[in-house]
């Protein structure tokens, strides 16, 4: 069993479980939001379907391919097409006047693999996407082999220039090797050898340079037969429902994104307990009962009648051992409280006469039609007028505004009707520290529309010690001295030695 948590203990930076309860019971923003994602999304779908587009795919040949290339030369090809240069060329041959920028906006290109081109292009109608597709494939087919055209030749020329300058050296050197051989002198046969040995060299690089330049040359073609369309140009067929399945997903996922992040938010800033642990904790006193806030579904309504007839029978019990006045206090549940003052009432009248004094804003109760059977029902300003031998049950409010000072003529001992979720926990603890001040003992608190999923423990076990503060020394002054009720209910056992009532100073005086 989960205990709640007591003022020693450290609270955490962040309750996730108090944090879910919370979003959880948050479900109709969150909820709304994802519905209203998914509307957008399939109206989306409806009123701005996609332009007519056709898709063609094209076979990109590098010479510099690499087995371990991850992608760079393809997406270099990407942005190729991106340009003016390949637009302006794909119009040219379209005969259009449009502009080479406006066009760049109706394609794009991805890159499937390392050598496969994707290009998708949008149009007034199919055919026209489809003649724009095949021209823009067919520019930039054109542009890149003429791109890889012009290199080759540039490095042929570049091996071909340097073979040329070495058959000039070469010339040269076949000069001064004649010279050196008409003169006939013994001595310049070191300086023979040596030109012997450049000229050797020299034919080497010069068949090189020459072997270079031919491969050049050769490894062009295969780039030109390598670049090709491979997937013919054709209009890319959009199905309706398909698109409006794809855009309501998207819009429910967003929409309940959305919706989880303001409700976590929202949480978090309005700091609004939820858990029964919480607001035992933060109103000093253990929760009794609970009610659903609103009406149940049909096969839930026999369960909840049998719970709030054993609440009704719960609270009687309690108010019967009261022994004076008792109120029910509500916070945001002002209508359930008077429910259940009504039902409490008539469990009460079998032994006496009982009048509810109504406190509620507006005097919900007092204002409304008397069916048979039902107590007497007065205003608060008509409650001192009432016989002091006819018991009286107070109705009142601890809403924002409330008079703290006016809550004891309800009754100097009540029970807090609070909804869930409600009041935040800066006036839950407002609540707790005014009725102190008034002396009011608390009693216990009726939760109203828990969580249904909420497995804390509502039990405060040191909850006597706040919600008896002040209660004891007003019972025995009262009681010239003797003993009080939660003197009593320590003796019998039912309350723990430390909530024995303090007698004030002045009886230790005497």
């Amino acid at each position: 069993m989960t205990t709640s948590r007591t003022a020693e203990s450290p609270a955490p930076l962040l309750d996730l479980q108090a944090l879910v309860a919370a979003v959880r019971r948050r479900r109709r923003l969150w909820g709304s939001l994802a519905l209203l994602g998914l509307l957008i999304g399939a109206a989306v779908a409806i009123l701005l379907p996609p332009p007519p587009s056709a898709t063609t795919k094209v076979l990109v040949a590098h010479k510099e391919d690499q087995p371990n290339d991850t992608g760079t030369l393809i997406r270099t090809d990407v942005e190729l097409l991106h340009t003016t240069r390949i637009a302006g060329q794909a119009l040219k041959s379209l005969g259009s006047r449009e502009k080479p920028e406006d066009f760049m906006r109706d394609y794009r290109g991805t890159g499937v693999t390392n050598n496969l081109l994707r290009i998708d292009v949008s149009g007034d109608s199919d055919a026209e996407a489809v003649a724009r597709a095949g021209a823009l494939a067919d520019a930039f087919v054109a542009d890149h082999v003429k791109r890889m055209r012009d290199a080759a030749n540039a490095e042929a020329k570049a091996l071909l220039d340097q073979r040329d300058r070495m058959r000039k050296e070469l010339a040269e050197v076949n000069e001064a090797i004649g010279d050196e051989s008409a003169q006939g002198d013994p001595r310049a046969s070191a300086n023979l050898e040596s030109l012997f040995a450049r000229r050797a060299e020299l034919t080497s690089r010069i068949a090189d340079f020459d072997q270079r330049a031919e491969e050049a040359r050769m490894g062009t073609p295969a780039i030109v037969v390598g670049t090709r369309i491979v997937d013919a140009p054709r209009a890319i067929r959009h199905s309706l429902p398909r698109s409006v399945a794809t855009d309501a997903a998207i819009g429910l996922f967003l929409g309940l994104a959305l919706g989880l992040a303001v409700a976590a938010v929202g949480a978090v800033v309005a700091d609004r307990p939820v858990l029964r642990r919480d607001i035992a904790a933060n109103l000093g006193a253990s929760v009794l009962g609970e009610l659903p806030r609103r009406s149940p579904v049909l096969w839930r309504r026999r369960r909840v009648r049998a719970d709030r007839t054993r609440l009704t029978v719960s609270l009687a019990r309690s108010v019967r051992g009261a022994g004076g006045p008792v109120s029910l206090l509500e916070l945001g549940c002002a209508r359930t409280t008077g429910a259940i003052a009504l039902d409490l009432a008539r469990a009460l009248a079998a032994e006496g006469p009982v009048a509810v004094v109504d406190g509620l804003p507006g005097s919900r109760l007092a204002g409304r039609r008397r069916r048979p059977g039902d107590p007497a029902v007065v205003g608060a300003e008509r409650a001192a007028a009432l016989p002091h031998q006819e018991r009286r049950l107070g109705v009142g409010s601890v809403a924002p505004g409330t008079a703290w000072t006016d809550l004891p003529q309800f009754g100097t001992r009540t029970v807090l009707v609070v909804r869930a979720g409600h009041g935040s926990a800066a006036w839950l603890h407002t609540v707790a520290r005014q009725l102190a001040d008034q002396r009011i003992e608390v009693i216990g608190v009726v939760l109203i529309d828990p969580d249904p999923r909420d497995r804390t423990d509502g039990t405060l076990w040191d909850g006597p010690r706040t919600a008896l503060r002040g209660y004891g020394r007003r019972t025995a002054r009262h009681n010239g001295g003797g003993t009080s009720h939660a003197a009593e209910a320590v003796a019998e056992g039912r309350l723990p030695m430390w909530a024995a009532p303090v007698p004030d100073s002045d009886q230790e005086a005497r």
